[in-house]
């Protein structure tokens, strides 16, 4: 019988199943960071238990430290300090690998974890993260959890878990100049809502997919938890081995008949199927207070509920593009990448911010990414566009209490959320591509960044 990608990666999983419906997931490798990796970690000895297979097991700080040049060993966070250094002595108490702050690979975990070759093919990777799912671009099964399901990983090197159920989300054609990964994900969550892939594992295909490079698919992933489903997947190729190739943690035998038939089979059943026409897809910029409540940026706000009109403070009918910004911010891990940056900089190269943005950040996702946008000089660009370059972290994708935009700011983001506060009390973020924000940054309003492409 024909079987999904990820029916295969289950089943190949699959220890045992439990009387009440669940199954018991064998789980490859675990991911900690600062945030809460304390909290599984310290959680773990206190019942008097320990890892498992401390080689399988990887942690850094990435979510609260500083990202400001010379940070030290710092976090803007109050009371955060704490997380670092208890995370850091837990790391070297249980023998689990750590990328410290200043670690030469220090850097968003999603961003690092290819990077090294800890996402693997066929695997399953955990992390207590919502974006884990990023992941899923490189063909592995890869899902967000909480702590005490890190600690149980850790502990059996398994997971219980419901199967989930399957949806198929293919873009036929392709995208037009200066359309991204970024626009096809809200252009999906826009079109379906928010909750349109609650329970699902959503394999992403067609050949505007198929042609995206491995950075725009982890992108496209990303933003799988944005749709509520339970995490996203795309079939490796050779694109997905190029970029593990020779990487730290990966093994050299791409060529196995295992990684070779990584693929749903033809004919192989869906639980749903949505179809998306990259061809009609335009840049997006979120409006309101969800991924959901986006448009194209030339398009007119819809009504929507009115507490989205009233924090965002644009009203129906009004048209997004040439609404004036006091920020922007282009980072996280979902566009913090080297392509990300060079792409941003095409646009910025030669140009300067207008006057009136206040605040405009740079934070790259991680310290391998800055180091060679700096080899490049990207950074320079940035800089000279009057952009501020950061070393690697979470940064402003969310609001931990230190760091912020000016109370009231109006931003326009590279995240993956414009919730309300996100990124600060009474901030009003609007989430678009690198390029739209540095398109808008150079305008002083939200803009398309295909009047800016080179």
């Amino acid at each position: 019988m024909p079987q999904t990608l990820f029916a295969k990666i289950w089943e190949s999983h699959r220890v045992a199943d439990t009387a009440a419906g669940s199954s018991l997931i064998a789980v490859d490798r675990v991911f900690l960071h600062e945030r809460t990796g304390a909290a599984a970690l310290n959680g773990m000895v206190a019942a008097g238990r320990s890892v498992r297979d401390p080689a399988r097991v990887f942690a850094v700080t990435d979510h609260i430290v500083d990202t400001r040049p010379g940070r030290g060993d710092a976090t803007l966070m109050p009371g955060g300090q704490a997380f670092i250094t208890e995370t850091r002595a837990a790391c070297a108490a249980a023998g689990i690998t750590l990328f410290d702050v200043n670690d030469r690979d220090q850097g968003i975990v999603h961003v690092i974890s290819p990077e090294l070759g800890i996402v693997l093919p066929g695997a399953t990777l955990v992390a207590p993260d919502s974006h884990t799912c990023t992941q899923g671009a490189f063909g592995a099964l890869a899902w967000g959890i909480g702590s005490s399901e890190a600690e149980h990983a850790m502990v059996t090197g398994t997971l219980r878990m419901v199967r989930p159920r399957t949806m198929r989300v293919t873009y036929t054609g392709a995208l037009s100049p200066g359309v991204t990964a970024k626009d096809m994900a809200l252009t999906l969550i826009a079109a379906h809502g928010a909750g349109g892939g609650a329970g699902h594992v959503i394999e992403f295909a067609g050949e505007a997919v198929e042609a995206l490079d491995i950075e725009a698919r982890m992108t496209l992933c990303n933003m799988a938890t944005e749709f509520a489903a339970v995490t996203a997947i795309i079939a490796p190729d050779a694109k997905t081995y190029a970029a593990l190739a020779g990487t730290r943690y990966a093994p050299a035998d791409f060529d196995a008949p295992y990684w070779q038939a990584l693929a749903s089979d033809e004919g192989a059943v869906f639980d749903a199927e949505i179809v998306m026409d990259a061809a009609a897809i335009a840049p997006m910029v979120s409006w309101g207070t969800s991924p959901e409540q986006s448009v194209a940026v030339g398009a007119v706000i819809p009504q929507g509920p009115q507490r989205a009109h009233d924090y965002i403070g644009l009203a129906a009918g009004e048209r997004l593009a040439g609404t004036p910004i006091d920020a922007a911010f282009i980072g996280s891990c979902t566009n913090a990448r080297l392509s990300d940056l060079r792409r941003a900089a095409a646009i910025l190269k030669g140009r300067r911010i207008a006057p009136g943005i206040r605040s405009a950040l740079v934070v790259p996702g991680s310290s391998a990414v800055r180091r060679a946008a700096e080899a490049e000089g990207l950074d320079r660009v940035f800089t000279d566009a009057g952009f501020e370059w950061r070393e690697s972290g979470c940064s402003l994708c969310f609001y931990a209490g230190g760091e912020g935009f000016a109370p009231g700011s109006r931003t326009i983001s590279s995240t993956n959320r414009n919730f309300e506060g996100r990124q600060g009390p009474g901030i009003r973020t609007h989430i678009a591509s690198p390029e739209t924000v540095a398109a808008s940054a150079i305008a002083g309003v939200i803009a398309d960044p295909r009047d800016y492409t080179p």
